[in-house]
């Protein structure tokens, strides 16, 4: 397996992106969307495990545009700010410029898949309305009822998903009630693709998040970390 940063071409400018390789056969590619912390060492792990599974990684910089600032913990205010400015615009261009890197090594957009966490995990739900990816993975992604990015709710653009999406949240999380999730099972059973959504009882918000110890839930985050490859390899053509 081998890791390196490399530059992405988008519309504002170069950004920043974590590329892991596999030693091996190539399964497909996958474009990991950070949370709101930036692109942090964490987000690099995640490239690299996807990479030992036989998955070609990127995780983009989604926060360029404003200087590629990477958060700590006790900065949530400040990432938040972040957040609210970004656009669904600007981050289609920045997976598009993702899936270009991928493509240029014989990648194609339905040999892809794009996972996301936090607010990566939103912009993967507007990723799969968007683009007719191969598989979506949504880690406890907000916005089900909200305009996130200046764009409609999920609720609003569920029946509109091109790409079999997967949406794994925790059943503690104050940010995603049980009502939103019970919305947004009704509103994606209407979507033309394959949908599937998991809350794990006792879970809160960051439960994948093994470098947050007060949030992280080792067997649930075993078990989707399962359940991600297993859609991916479900969904992805070989």
């Amino acid at each position: 397996m081998t890791e390196e940063t490399v530059i992405l071409s988008t519309s504002d400018g170069p950004a920043t992106a974590v590329l892991a390789e596999p030693d091996g056969p190539v399964r497909g590619g996958v474009i990991v969307l950070h949370e709101a912390f930036g692109l942090t060492e964490p987000v690099a792990r995640l490239c690299t495990r996807f990479a030992h599974a036989g998955w070609r990684a990127i995780a983009p910089d989604l926060f360029h545009r404003v200087g590629s600032p990477v958060f700590d913990r006790g900065e949530v205010d400040a990432a938040m700010r972040i957040v609210a400015a970004l656009s669904g615009t600007e981050l289609l261009d920045d997976i598009d410029a993702a899936e270009a890197v991928l493509a240029e090594e014989g990648t194609a957009l339905d040999r892809c898949a794009v996972v996301g966490f936090c607010v990566g995990g939103t912009a993967a739900f507007h990723a799969a309305v968007d683009r007719p990816f191969g598989a979506a993975v949504t880690f406890y992604g907000g916005g089900i009822r909200a305009h996130r990015f200046g764009e409609p709710s999920q609720l609003e653009l569920a029946d509109q998903l091109q790409t079999p999406w997967l949406g794994l949240y925790g059943e503690q999380d104050v940010s995603i009630t049980d009502d939103d999730i019970e919305a947004l099972r009704a509103a994606t059973a209407k979507a033309p693709v394959p949908v599937e959504i998991i809350q794990y009882p006792g879970a809160g918000h960051s439960f994948y998040d093994d470098s947050r110890p007060d949030t992280y839930r080792p067997e649930d985050a075993r078990d989707a970390w399962s359940r991600t490859l297993t859609w991916c390899d479900s969904h992805v053509p070989n």
